[in-house]
């Protein structure tokens, strides 16, 4: 599944005007990018985390990553000034009073671990409620780089680093998305502000690409996770939350932590497709209803089929679903299929589906090749 981009993307530069009171988003500069289709590789749920910077004077690196939207409070001081919900450092100067500015090259940084190694194929950078204290320019650049390393083995000098978004301008209090066409898988990120400023939040958008060593190693798996390489690609409807939610990971820790459509007043029924990591041989189904009490599906079908024209095949049947229950479901025989689909009857939602199986011989080598192409 690749990004179109039949149009150009909406850019945003320059100052937002000064906080007049009232919404603080009512004039926040955004628009809508198609490459949101896919997963935040960089969701705290995933694990991803930013491992450091190089200066946060006034506003944690950590907030970057926060999943809710920023806030803004126009009260809230601290003793080092206006507490902003972003990464925030302090105003660069230059070496002296005969030049007082920002060298040309000075810049600040944070370290990104994806919470899922990937291909990035969009990135937002927003500045929500940074007017007039935003940086310039932004550059990011990418690196895959394996196991756990630290800030100082990320600095190192042998560590290879590839340019994902060149310096470019953006603008403040604006989500600023920038397609990536860099065909490679990457586990860590570095985000360059140029010359200072601040930054509300980082949202990468991609495709996990395993370890298939990893899953190969494990055996039994989850085959439709996000973290191992499932996605979503497409759904019923998505009225109250996304799709993508039923295949994150841990249990539901709330209603919109899962999947819920509206309301239907018709004679049909909701659903979500999915890929799988590849062609795998599916032998368990765990469908969860947590936090869904009112409003759960009320009952539930799994289909698989193999390969992009290939039939559909029901292998759970229509299943009555209790509210907030982890339904477990022990298949007669294995089920092979690279693609499955999550019937709901007729509305409702979901909070999470797992498939568990392995990858079939055919499955791993595929993915032990699209590792190795990516760089992996």
């Amino acid at each position: 599944m690749t990004a179109q981009h039949q149009f150009p993307l909406a850019t945003f530069t320059g100052d937002a005007n000064p906080y007049a009171g009232g919404d603080p988003y009512a004039d926040y500069r955004t628009a809508d990018f198609p490459f949101t289709q896919y997963a935040n590789l960089a969701d705290r749920r995933l694990g991803a985390g930013v491992i450091a910077a190089n200066d946060e004077f006034f506003a944690q690196r950590e907030n970057l990553l926060v999943p809710e939207r920023a806030e803004f409070d126009p009260e809230h001081f601290g003793h080092k000034g206006k507490i902003m919900d972003g990464w925030e450092t302090r105003r660069r100067r230059g070496v002296s009073a005969e030049h007082p500015w920002p060298a040309p090259d000075d810049h600040d940084w944070a370290l990104v671990r994806l919470g899922a190694p990937g291909v990035v194929r969009g990135i937002v950078v927003d500045t929500a409620h940074f007017r007039g204290n935003y940086p310039q320019a932004v550059s990011i650049e990418g690196a895959s780089v394996p196991g756990s390393p630290s800030p100082q083995d990320l600095l190192a000098d042998d560590v290879k680093w590839t340019t994902l978004l060149p310096r470019t301008p953006v603008g403040g209090h604006a989500a600023n998305g920038f397609p990536v066409s860099v065909e490679q898988r990457f586990t860590h990120l570095r985000v360059n502000q140029h010359p200072d400023g601040g930054i509300a939040r980082l949202r990468v958008y991609g495709e996990v690409v395993p370890d298939p060593e990893w899953l190969s190693v494990l055996g039994t798996f989850d085959v439709v996770a996000l973290e191992n390489g499932g996605q979503v690609e497409d759904a019923s409807n998505l009225f109250y939350s996304p799709a993508t939610n039923t295949i994150q990971p841990g249990r539901s820790r709330k209603m919109d932590d899962g999947w819920e459509t509206r309301r239907r007043r018709d004679r049909g029924n909701d659903w979500i497709r999915y890929r799988l990591v590849d062609r795998s041989r599916i032998r368990a189904i765990e469908i969860d209803t947590a936090y869904l009490k009112g409003n759960s599906a009320g009952w539930a079908s799994v289909s698989v089929r193999d390969g992009e024209d290939g039939e559909w095949t029901q292998i759970l049947p229509r299943t009555r679903l209790q509210p907030d229950t982890n339904h477990r479901f022990v298949l007669p025989t294995p089920a092979v299929g690279t693609h499955a689909r999550v019937d709901i009857f007729p509305d409702g939602g979901i909070s999470r589906l797992r498939l568990f199986g392995s990858l079939t011989q055919e499955g791993a080598t595929r993915l032990a090749a699209r590792h190795q192409e990516l760089g992996g």
